[in-house]
């Protein structure tokens, strides 16, 4: 049995435990160990676990705290990593057959930063093939489930990485976000996730350097540990054409005033049909900011159903040209949305794709106007708690009679249009027990007031004391 406090313990307080002497590292890995053994034969949220490494690694620490010696920021913390991301000599699967061999011969740079952190990775977690969904189920590693309702899906695409942080099994996680891959399943598993600004973390796990919906981000159960993964998975890299030139310099721990912050409030975007619980715990959330000192205005977002909609072609695209040469001699062992995103990308032309960028760019000139007077933009995360584990990727998607999107993913839009930094925290829970999130997003590179507004948040609406029942 694990020692479930230990377990749940931040990666900043385990931090100062092992450098004060207080634990052993390798006591921290072997509770991880032990703790990952309890979760995963119910959720399946890893695919890959590294116990020998780990330790070895632990032992290693342990000899340092010993000798004296310097640490580094994050030195005996456990980590994991998505099944997206390169990890050196390790298979790194992206949830398809098609890859279920491949060990790559480097570690992408992200992992190489943490790694360079003093984190410890303990193992890889489960996503949908090719990070393709906001569900997180792949022919290889089957379907991974929420924590607190193992019938319920934890999202995706990082839904094995939402999971692990949620149960205890580490206390940070690596995800992709392409179109809220970070940001869903940490609303549907009770953590907080950032999507950082576009070239903030670097990005250099896809064939190409020039894509520009795609971000790394951190997955943990408190604002200062997102932090501390920020801090130390930053660049510039010249691995990423695009890595922001200039690092952050982010205060240990993170402010939480926001006395005087101008914050706007959108509860539909301009479009999507919203659950009315969802919506009551944003209007809370809302409240808390006023009282903490911020002024919360509600506005009219005029964005409109055809960003989230063209969404699938640019993800068909996605899908086709960094994936698309296995489609022929793999059809038949691929998840079938994948094809089917396949053939969309390639059904699309050159032409027709470059002027989907003319509606990004109106859509964007909107989210704009929101920011020339606010610092920031809240909203729920995902329009309604957490579907049955059986819910499949396209089952949500519609327009209702009064002309709302039917569909949870809120997130897209912030894909779409805007590489501006966007966190999702813990907003409460539905009447059925499940998780909630907001969405926190702010002006393009100023990744600081958004941890700023979620760590207000979780002072004046605490989400830590709550676990979930597993």
């Amino acid at each position: 049995m694990s020692d479930l406090d230990l377990a749940y313990a931040s990666a900043r307080e385990l931090s100062g435990l092992i450098r004060a002497m207080e634990i052993s590292p390798v006591e921290v890995i072997q509770n991880t160990l032990a703790r990952i053994e309890e979760v995963d034969r119910d959720l399946n949220c890893f695919c890959f676990v590294y116990p020998e490494e780990a330790l070895q690694a632990a032992r290693a620490v342990e000899r340092a705290v010993v000798a004296g010696e310097d640490l580094a920021p994050l030195a005996g913390v456990p980590i994991a990593f998505k099944d997206l991301t390169p990890t050196k000599g390790k298979r790194t699967t992206m949830g398809s057959r098609v890859f279920e061999s491949w060990e790559p011969d480097f570690d992408a740079a992200v992992v190489e930063k943490l790694a360079d952190a003093g984190a410890i990775l303990v193992g890889k977690t489960t996503t949908p093939e090719f990070a393709h969904s906001g569900f997180t189920e792949s022919p290889l590693w089957g379907v991974t489930r929420n924590p607190w309702d193992p019938d319920r899906t934890p999202g995706g695409s990082s839904g094995g990485s939402g999971v692990a942080v949620a149960t205890g099994c580490v206390p940070l996680a690596e995800g992709s976000d392409m179109g809220g891959s970070v940001r869903i399943p940490a609303a549907d598993c009770g953590v907080v996730g950032l999507k950082p600004s576009l070239g903030r973390i670097p990005m250099d796990i896809l064939p190409s350097l020039f894509d520009n919906i795609s971000h790394i981000g951190p997955l943990a159960r408190t604002i200062d540990d997102i932090a501390l993964f920020l801090a130390a998975a930053q660049g510039p890299d010249e691995r990423d054409i695009q890595s922001i030139g200039v690092g952050l310099d982010i205060p240990d721990p993170v402010p939480a005033d926001v006395e005087g912050r101008r914050i706007a409030l959108s509860i539909d975007l301009g479009m999507y049909e919203v659950h009315p619980e969802v919506e009551a715990n944003v209007r809370e959330v809302a409240r808390a900011l006023r009282s903490a000192g911020a002024v919360v205005e509600e506005v009219e977002l005029a964005w409109t159903a055809e960003i989230h909609q063209l969404w699938d072609r640019i993800w068909g695209v996605f899908m086709a040209a960094y994936f698309g040469q296995h489609l022929e001699e793999w059809r038949d062992r691929l998840d079938p949305d994948v094809v089917r995103l396949m053939e969309l990308g390639f059904a699309t032309s050159a032409v027709d794709y470059k002027r989907l960028e003319i509606v990004r760019s109106r859509q964007w000139d909107q989210l704009a106007k929101v920011f020339a007077d606010f610092d920031a933009l809240i909203s729920p995360t995902v329009a309604y708690p957490a579907p049955p584990v059986d819910t499949k990727h396209m089952d949500d998607l519609g327009i209702n009679e009064q002309g709302r999107l039917v569909s949870r993913f809120m997130t897209v839009p912030f894909n779409m249009v805007a590489q501006c930094p966007v966190l999702s925290v813990p907003s409460g829970f539905s009447a059925d027990g499940l998780p909630t999130g907001v969405s926190i997003c702010g002006r393009r590179f100023d990744d600081l007031t958004v941890l700023e507004i979620g760590a207000a948040l979780e002072q004046v609406r605490p989400w830590l004391g709550t676990r979930p029942p597993i």
